[in-house]
């Protein structure tokens, strides 16, 4: 399958051997290739590469205060990069390979590129669980900066076409291995001078963290610390309404457990089948024949806060 502009034909390929060998290459040669991981989709070119950084941003159209998450495939290639404190050691033991990003201390000399911390003294960074990241991690032997690969402040990915919806001409590659399993992005917990803080909720709870670690997790400053902190974020085409249990003309009801819809991120009610669904549920709304979205009430608690996260950013206005 492959779709093109005047500029970049944008090549979908399998998971495969040969996928990652070509995605290796492009990699190689200073470009970015969409690949699958256990969250979402991500935009991935060497993290060391300032030129190839500067092709993700150029690609999204992503603000430069927006740092990126670097991708390394274990625990020693991380401590070559950041600095790891007692709380930072036993999250990375209980959580990595996984869905969490940790925000530490960048050591000097670890030879990132300074678009990818957006000049900020730390590095957000993480072990992937997905196998199609981590083949490429093995074939390209480079830290791969890796932001969710779609445009700047539209729905992520959990789909190679959701990929291609936003970025078909603008990127050479996209790697598919299907839906991805999480379909929410990484929860981000920043560790530094004694502090434990979450910078963003992800399938790893806030509880899951505090029970781990005995102490009070603490939340964001005012400033950009890592990605997904905008106010505008993950927003369809289309303004949502959150907290929906009836449609309103001119709107597409995405429901959950017993407010019904067009569609449900969980007729369960299931938190962890809501967030695999949830971007996938909006792009197929914003692809809807209607004005508006409607989105029904999630619980905020565990899974559910992170999902509320997503949906509130995704109803502000860009």
């Amino acid at each position: 399958m492959t779709a093109s502009n005047a500029s970049i034909t944008t090549v979908s390929l399998p998971y495969g051997t040969a996928g990652i060998a070509a995605a290796a290459r492009v990699i190689a040669d200073g470009g970015c290739v969409a690949m699958p991981t256990e969250t979402v989709y991500g935009l991935a070119a060497d993290a060391t590469d300032s030129r190839a950084v500067a092709g993700i941003y150029a690609a999204k159209g992503r603000p430069g205060f927006n740092p990126l998450i670097v991708h390394v495939p274990d625990r020693a290639a991380a401590e070559a990069l950041a600095i790891f404190d007692e709380a930072a050691d036993r999250l990375a033991e209980a959580f990595w390979p996984g869905p969490l990003t940790l925000v530490l201390p960048m050591r000097k000399g670890a030879g990132i590129a300074s678009l990818v911390t957006a000049g900020l003294p730390t590095i957000a960074i993480r072990v992937p669980a997905h196998d199609a990241m981590q083949a490429l991690l093995a074939a390209t032997g480079r830290p791969l900066a890796a932001p969710s690969a779609n445009a700047s402040g539209s729905i992520s990915p959990t789909r190679a076409e959701h990929v291609l919806r936003s970025l078909d001409g603008r990127i050479p590659m996209v790697i598919d291995a299907g839906p991805t399993p999480s379909g929410i992005e990484s929860t981000i917990i920043a560790c530094a001078d004694g502090r434990v803080r979450q910078l963003r909720p992800g399938p790893i709870s806030r509880e899951a963290v505090a029970d781990l670690l005995g102490v009070a997790i603490g939340g964001a400053g005012a400033g950009i610390e890592a990605p997904g902190q905008l106010a505008s974020h993950y927003a369809p085409s289309k303004p949502v309404r959150l907290n929906a249990t009836v449609r309103q003309a001119g709107e597409w009801l995405i429901g959950f457990g017993t407010v019904q819809g067009d569609d449900t991120l969980s007729a369960r009610g299931d938190a962890v089948e809501a967030a695999a669904r949830l971007f996938d549920a909006l792009h197929i709304a914003d692809s809807a024949g209607t004005a508006r979205i409607a989105v029904a009430p999630v619980p905020d608690k565990g899974l559910g806060a992170a999902i509320n996260d997503r949906l509130r950013r995704a109803a502000v206005p860009a």
